[in-house]
């Protein structure tokens, strides 16, 4: 009873944080490092990724139909995208996969994505539409996307502010942003369960309990980026600095201490 309960709290804290722009990977990292190993397994990360990577296909389902029928250069585009993540993201996990643990650098990364969230509540508004968006510029949005793999920056709020940068309109940056993740999510995900089926267990997590995780981080991942779209709208992002510096802050703090 207490793993599944730490596996549902783990769970609701990433379908919230993964939209919205307060870094699901640093929550993740930092409530890990409270809950002891549970809150450090990676296959269960990635199994609650799964579990979000769900809501955006509900959300966004038209757009994703919408691509296979008619926007096929916009899959090009996401390609383009996901290279940077793939690259770094790959590099990072086989040459310094304890970086990926740290909830010192968690903090201190939580402090840059409030900074960037400010930068993003300063921008004025653009008339870009994604559909539009050029090579160069889907490839410069993937690299903020692969900033992201350090725990603590909001993929969500680095592709966001990337669209911005790139000239997207506040709809098609969120929209650009989430379809990005797709392959990216959906790539590491295809890999934890190649291990699973390779290594014949999930650690110390059941397969039913991981279940449980993917199917509450589904749930409140579509409340969560439902909020997000809406308050991009309203050009309110900025508004969680006002959670990632005081909570990295407090994070590096406690750390140094």
């Amino acid at each position: 009873m207490q793993e599944l309960i730490r596996v549902v709290i783990l769970a609701i804290v990433q379908g919230i944080a993964e939209f919205l722009p307060i870094s699901s990977s640093g929550h993740l990292v930092i409530l890990g490092s409270m809950l002891g190993e549970l809150g450090e397994s990676v296959t269960l990360e990635i199994i609650l990724h799964a579990g979000t990577l769900g809501s955006i296909l509900v959300v966004f389902w038209q757009r994703i139909w919408a691509l296979l029928l008619k926007d096929r250069r916009v899959i090009g585009l996401l390609v383009i995208g996901t290279l940077p993540a793939v690259v770094i993201g790959l590099t990072i996990k086989t040459q310094f996969p304890e970086i990926l643990r740290s909830p010192l650098l968690a903090g201190a990364m939580l402090i840059v994505t409030g900074a960037m969230l400010i930068v993003l509540g300063r921008l004025n508004p653009k008339s870009g539409t994604y559909d539009r968006l050029g090579f160069g510029a889907a490839f410069l949005v993937g690299c903020f996307q692969a900033f992201a793999i350090l725990p603590g920056i909001s993929r969500s709020g680095s592709t966001i502010l990337g669209g911005r940068l790139m000239g997207l309109d506040r709809d098609d940056s969120v929209t650009f942003s989430f379809l990005l993740a797709i392959p990216a999510i959906l790539g590491a995900t295809v890999l934890a369960i190649k291990d699973l089926i390779e290594d014949g267990s999930s650690g110390d997590t059941s397969i039913g309990i991981l279940l449980i995780g993917a199917t509450v981080a589904f749930a409140v991942g579509i409340v969560a980026l439902k909020w997000l779209i809406r308050w991009s709208r309203e050009d309110r992002l900025h508004w969680f600095a006002y959670w990632c510096i005081p909570a990295g802050l407090l994070v590096v703090i406690l750390n140094l201490r």
